[in-house]
């Protein structure tokens, strides 16, 4: 086949694919909010949730960021959104399971993250909410489900909500609007390298 002959048939193929996004493109007339959550084993979970921090700041969006379980260490993404106009930024826990080793604590730490939460869920003025690392909160039982799901479905309309961590519960995907499961074929961290800045950090 020549280069012409292909390039002809590729753009044969190009334009039946434009005609079918465009028809696509087409039919999505709904506007309003959506439920997002990013799981699985891999990373990226949470860079995904802050990249679309970044991107309803660059339209002039008024964010909040409400983290669950982390907190012990400092951030970069902290660090940033901290110093941007236009974002509520809570870190609200004290680490990982394994270092605070206190599920009563975990647990209050937990509720007091979700009343945060849940005055973001309820302020019109806010059109992006990243709940960072709620579904491990969600998974070890420090939260009731369906009042998060109920809290979820009772905000404004336009507003869009971003859920971070492994182990979404079935429940939660099922209500949302768009999943992500993250699988990890490997990690740094498994060859010993440990958490880098501008990376994990």
């Amino acid at each position: 086949m020549s280069e012409g002959q292909s390039d002809a048939r590729y753009g044969e193929r190009m334009q039946k694919k434009k005609e079918i996004m465009d028809s696509r493109i087409g039919q999505a007339n709904d506007e309003r909010g959506v439920v997002i959550v990013n799981t699985g084993t891999g990373k990226g979970k949470s860079s995904a949730g802050f990249g679309m921090v970044a991107r309803a700041l660059g339209h002039g969006q008024q964010v909040g960021v409400v983290q669950f379980i982390k907190g012990k260490f400092a951030t970069g993404e902290e660090a940033f959104f901290r110093q941007c106009d236009g974002v509520t930024y809570h870190v609200m826990g004290e680490g990982y399971t394994w270092e605070t080793q206190d599920r009563e604590r975990d647990t209050e730490m937990a509720e007091a993250a979700w009343e945060k939460a849940r005055t973001l869920l309820q302020d019109e003025s806010v059109s992006l909410v990243l709940l960072d690392e709620l579904n491990i909160a969600l998974k070890k039982e420090y939260l009731d489900l369906p009042t998060v799901i109920e809290d979820l479905a009772g905000r404004p309309s336009m507003q869009h909500v971003v859920i971070t961590g492994r182990g979404a519960p079935q429940d939660l995907m099922e209500v949302a609007d768009t999943v992500t499961d993250m699988r990890k074929e490997k990690h740094a961290f498994e060859a010993g390298v440990k958490a880098q800045k501008g990376v994990e950090l």
